[in-house]
């Protein structure tokens, strides 16, 4: 059988379809409020065709996207009988969009407002009380952490910096120390104890010249500071004892200790010929509670330790608290005082 030729010519498919469903159900069950929110997208849609703001090369797919939007929530859009029921004019979506932006906005405003001045400075002192108290428990670098989220949250506080010196002066980060020290004077240049924790943290740095500075400046502001006063002195003898200007002081205080020094700037020497304290340490042998301690062994190795190799002291005095006691002991100024309260 010979088939005939048969001929093909391409389908011509519309740019839209309108899609073919079943006739809208009026007893179709559906959230009346859905309906309108749906309504009210296929006005705001049908308006934008006919204000323009739809592109007319776009309108067609626009108008076949509200009538399946009609069809998805039970509705005929250019039904007029629908809008009396559906309509929420005169509201339009617009207007209650930008209502429920005007709200969103004033609710925020109201948050921030409730973030007054004094809620914040609650903030910042608890966090600062927290870093107080870690400082009692020797836990040195979560203080550090404290004090810098109270700052984040109010940078304007003296305290806060002179506080976080003294925790970098705890941990041994002496540069720091100096930093917030400074830091602390610009926000406060009258606040005197940021200059005793900024002497503090040069006479361990070995910079004896500048912690003379900073003490003589904080004694300008606080006359009868007697903690000052006693720094002052220790850091003015060892200035002497180094010799005032010489180059041996500045290098000794960028790299933090000189030959013989150890933890926090102690020059281990020194104490060990110091005969003052070798005699207390004499006694504080002899003392029958140290006579107590020694029974327990690891104490006792540990005495041995000290008495066989003296530099086995150094790494004892990594210990802060070991530092600040051997720091009083070898004429050093006494520690930073209290962190404000």
């Amino acid at each position: 059988m010979t088939l005939g030729k048969q001929s093909f010519s391409e389908p011509v498919v519309p740019k839209f379809s309108t899609p073919t469903r079943p006739p809208t159900d009026p007893a179709r069950t559906m959230s009346n409020s859905k309906q309108q929110l749906a309504y009210a997208i296929c006005d705001f849609l049908s308006s934008s065709i006919k204000n323009g703001t739809i592109k007319e090369d776009d309108a067609e797919g626009i108008e076949v996207a509200i009538q399946c939007i009609g069809e998805a929530f039970g509705f005929d859009f250019s039904d007029d009988s629908v809008a009396t029921q559906l309509s929420v004019k005169p509201a339009t979506l617009p207007t209650i969009f930008d209502v429920f932006l005007k709200t969103q906005r004033r609710m925020s405003g109201s948050q921030k407002e409730a973030e007054s001045p004094e809620v914040i400075k609650a903030k910042a002192e608890a966090l600062k009380a927290a870093g107080n108290k870690l400082m009692g428990s020797q836990q040195y670098k979560e203080a550090i952490e404290k004090y810098t989220e109270a700052i984040a949250i109010d940078g304007s506080n003296a305290v806060y910096y002179s506080n976080r010196a003294a925790a970098y002066s705890q941990d041994g980060d002496h540069a720091n120390a100096v930093e917030d020290a400074k830091r602390a004077i610009e926000v406060d240049p009258d606040f005197s104890k940021a200059y005793s924790r900024m002497g503090h943290a040069y006479f361990c740095l070995g910079s004896f010249a500048d912690a003379v500075d900073a003490y003589e400046r904080g004694l300008r502001l606080d006359p009868g500071n007697q903690s000052m006063k006693q720094s002052l002195v220790t850091a003015k003898q060892k200035l002497d004892e180094s010799g005032a200007g010489k180059a041996a002081t500045s290098s000794r205080g960028a790299s933090g200790a000189g030959a013989g020094a150890g933890a926090g700037g102690l020059d281990f020497g020194s104490m060990l010929s110091n005969p003052a304290f070798m005699n207390m340490a004499s006694q504080f042998m002899s003392n029958p509670a140290m006579s107590q301690m020694l029974n327990n062994p690891a104490i006792a190795q540990m005495a041995q330790n000290l008495m066989s190799n003296p530099e086995e002291l150094q790494n004892l005095m990594r210990n802060p608290e070991m530092a600040r006691m051997a720091a009083g002991l070898a004429g050093s100024p006494p520690p930073p005082p209290p962190e404000e309260k």
